[in-house]
């Protein structure tokens, strides 16, 4: 009996660590990847929308269409991340163009017509929440053809923009507020679980020794990231926090999620951005339609990351 595959849409701001969850995605049998919308963020949409697509390609999937996003947050200016990124978004790697022609279509349009289409779909989305945010705005009947959205964003506990704020909410946490109140069901993994979801030093040397197309780009994209987590937290590792999405669809087993109920803060200045969960608390949220990731098995992650690298 074959096994019914997961539709998902991927929602993208390809960096570093989204390349990585391209190449792991696009490895997973489990999904059918039905496009890719490019989101501005880590770097501008221009860069994530030629990465998106040059990572597909290297995989060998230039079949799978990407769409052009919003190029700035819905209320404020956008604010990037080439610290961590790079220039180009690809730490500085540089990989061969995606002969597939570019599609012009806005990603947010297509989002919707692909969801209206296939009935119930899934998105995954591991950068600002922008252009599902305006497919919501644009098209209110979207969230009937939306099964579920699993994002990487937020916190329950402390951030990494600010005390409070995890970066993909914070540069557009106005969208963030318009997904989590559509009444959309949302798997949120944030830093509470992706900084768990981090791979050794053995591991990552464990890539680097694959003689394949995703194994280099791996290697020669993620050096900055690594110094800068060395620098930070004294130890050589990498937390690959956009993987944890899409290894959810294919492997929940190896995460811990419970319910709650999330909203996010966008009035004050101290706390902007910060997506405020009734996990802990004894007041609970009356809509609790959410999901909050707060645990991984370490080990089990990084071994499937290494096998599906090894495609």
């Amino acid at each position: 009996m074959t096994e019914t595959k997961i539709n998902v849409w991927l929602d993208t701001d390809t960096g570093v660590d989204d390349a990585i969850m391209l190449m792991c995605a696009t490895a997973l049998d489990k999904l059918n990847i039905l496009g890719v919308t490019s989101a501005a963020g880590n770097v501008s949409q221009d860069k994530t929308f030629r990465n998106a697509r040059n990572v597909l390609a290297l995989c060998g999937c230039e079949n799978i269409k990407v769409y052009p996003g919003a190029s700035k947050p819905l209320c404020i200016d956008l604010r990037t991340a080439e610290y961590i990124h790079g220039q180009n978004g690809l730490g500085g790697a540089v990989i061969p163009d995606s002969p597939a022609p570019k599609e012009n279509q806005y990603g947010y349009d297509a989002m919707y017509q692909c969801a209206k289409q296939h009935g119930k779909i899934t998105i995954a989305a591991v950068g600002p929440l922008t252009n599902i945010a305006i497919a919501i705005v644009k098209y209110p009947d979207i969230v009937n053809y939306i099964d579920r959205i699993v994002i990487m964003g937020g916190a329950v506990e402390g951030g990494n923009c600010t005390p409070v704020a995890e970066f993909n909410i914070y540069v557009d946490p106005h969208a963030a507020e318009t997904v989590f109140k559509s009444g959309i069901p949302v798997d949120m993994f944030g830093l509470d679980v992706t900084m768990k979801s981090s791979l050794t030093m053995q591991d990552i040397e464990t890539i680097y020794a694959i003689d394949n197309a995703k194994a280099k780009l791996f290697k020669e994209a993620t050096s900055l990231a690594i110094a800068r987590y060395e620098e930070h937290y004294g130890t050589k590792m990498l937390c690959l926090h956009d993987v944890c999405p899409v290894l959810y669809l294919a492997y929940p087993e190896l995460f811990t999620l419970y319910e709650c109920g999330i909203y996010v803060e966008i009035l004050s200045d101290i706390t902007f951005g910060k997506t405020v969960c009734d996990l802990y608390s004894d007041n609970k949220f009356a809509d609790r339609h959410c999901k909050v990731a707060m645990d991984v098995d370490q080990k089990a992650f990084a071994a499937k990351v290494i096998e599906l690298i090894s495609k």
